[in-house]
């Protein structure tokens, strides 16, 4: 059973919805104040996160810095309705996945199992899968990624794009390929939370001396280079 934390200040849309969640086997805990909330984060008790954007207190934004300063927890923001701008700041935050409200509460069960399965799949390794090229260095089995013995710090959905677009490097992978084997969906018109995590990982890899190692091919997808330039 995998153990969800809501971090939301609508008592009435978490109530409904831990009810919704337990009905599909998820263990729930909701916490209404966000400092509080921050606080359950660091017991590390829980699988996911799924984290409002609007809260008196602190605002969902300042929520997830603080926690991304110490958890990689799967996160889902919940943003308003047609906020294009708090959808990416999320991302750029470090959100693994967002959802508009209102939202479909089963398009909310899929956006969790998506994250979750992706969790039990890296898991999942008997033996330790590395990979190097270019100096990147990756390691499935702990989820870490490495650049001259510096860690990089990545996002469970940052290290799984990374990690896909290495294993394949030297062919363009298409968006929709990527969506479904990073994000464990189809991708869908106007959703840019793909090219968003493709951001995020080339800054943090620029950061470490990296560039452009990741090509964007227009009108295709995206590219690990196999060969240095």
């Amino acid at each position: 059973m995998y153990n969800i934390l809501i971090i939301d200040d609508d008592l009435e849309l978490t109530q409904l919805l831990a009810e919704y969640l337990q009905q599909n086997t998820f263990a729930v805990v909701v916490e209404n104040k966000a400092l509080h909330g921050i606080e359950l984060v660091k017991q590390g008790n829980f699988d996911l996160l799924l984290l409002d954007v609007m809260m008196p207190e602190l605002d969902g934004f300042e929520v997830l810095k603080q926690i991304r300063s110490f958890s990689t927890i799967p996160v889902i923001m919940l943003t308003a309705k047609g906020e294009d701008y708090d959808r990416i700041l999320g991302l750029e935050l470090g959100a693994d996945d967002y959802l508009p409200k209102p939202f479909n509460h089963r398009e909310l069960i899929a956006r969790i199992k998506a994250l979750t399965r992706r969790v039990d799949d890296l898991s999942s390794f008997n033996q330790v899968q590395q990979l190097d090229l270019h100096g990147i260095k990756i390691e499935d089995a702990s989820q870490r990624a490495v650049v001259n013995d510096v860690e990089i710090d990545l996002t469970g959905t940052e290290f799984q794009l990374l990690s896909v677009l290495m294993r394949h490097a030297g062919h363009i992978l298409t968006k929709d390929k990527l969506s479904v084997d990073v994000l464990g969906r189809r991708l869908s018109a106007y959703d840019r939370s793909l090219d968003m995590h493709v951001s995020n990982v080339r800054k943090k890899l620029s950061q470490l001396g990296i560039e452009n190692i990741i090509k964007t091919v227009r009108g295709s997808g995206y590219l690990f280079k196999l060969d240095a330039e």
